[in-house]
């Protein structure tokens, strides 16, 4: 019976993970890179005074400024819609980088949370004010931080620290460009748009697992 219990597993599972991945409204396999080498989390300090880096993750970045009552909406956004289906993934983390000072309003916020949900995946990041924009300079994105030091857009950084994103037509334009962010205010943008291209750099990184996997056996 255990014998026919794992191997129903090792069929289900992979057929589970394929049909999941098939599901992005995108035909590609792979998410445009925007912009390389963004700059790693400036210094700062965590609610639990543990490190926090993007290297070698898959990070939904934000930066939620020195209001967090204008910002508490999109937390509860980006909770539901997105850290809802993704918080499972192994090396995925929400990073929210702010201005140091906020800590309390942080902690009130995220206690409200934790009662209806796991956000264990998120990370708080509370920094110098002057480290802020150098920081978000770096992602070399269309829109400017607000004068709060904040912003409602959110960004997709991979592994390698790369600023992932979407081309199409610009409602302004008619041109095609990059997208390079994903507005929290916008529920149905998150529940869309971002996270299918979430699916999509998952499976980019599920499919080169699998290659490497392969040549590793021909190798052997």
């Amino acid at each position: 019976m255990k014998k026919k219990i794992v191997l129903i597993v090792l069929l289900v599972l992979p057929l589970s993970a394929y049909i999941y991945f098939s599901l992005a409204k995108h035909n590609s396999l792979f998410l445009p890179v925007v912009t390389k080498n963004v700059a790693e989390l400036p210094q700062g300090t965590t609610l639990d005074s543990s490190p926090v880096a993007m290297t070698d993750k898959i990070t939904i970045l934000g930066f939620l400024g020195n209001d967090m009552v204008k910002k508490k909406e999109t937390i509860f956004n980006i909770n539901e819609k997105i850290n809802a289906k993704y918080k499972d993934f192994t090396d995925f983390q929400i990073v929210m980088v702010m201005p140091e000072g906020e800590e309390e309003e942080v902690k009130k916020i995220t206690a409200d949370i934790k009662i209806m949900a796991d956000i264990s995946n998120w990370r708080f990041l509370f920094t110098k004010p002057e480290n802020i924009k150098p920081f978000y300079e770096t992602l070399k994105v269309k829109e400017p931080l607000d004068g709060d030091m904040g912003t409602f857009n959110l960004f997709i950084i991979d592994k390698k620290r790369s600023l992932r994103g979407r081309t199409g037509d610009s409602p302004k334009t008619g041109k095609e460009e990059f997208k390079d962010a994903y507005n929290s205010l916008i529920v149905s943008e998150l529940h869309n748009e971002m996270t299918d291209d979430i699916k999509i750099l998952l499976r980019e990184y599920r499919l080169a697992l699998k290659k490497n996997h392969n040549e590793v056996k021909r190798e052997i």
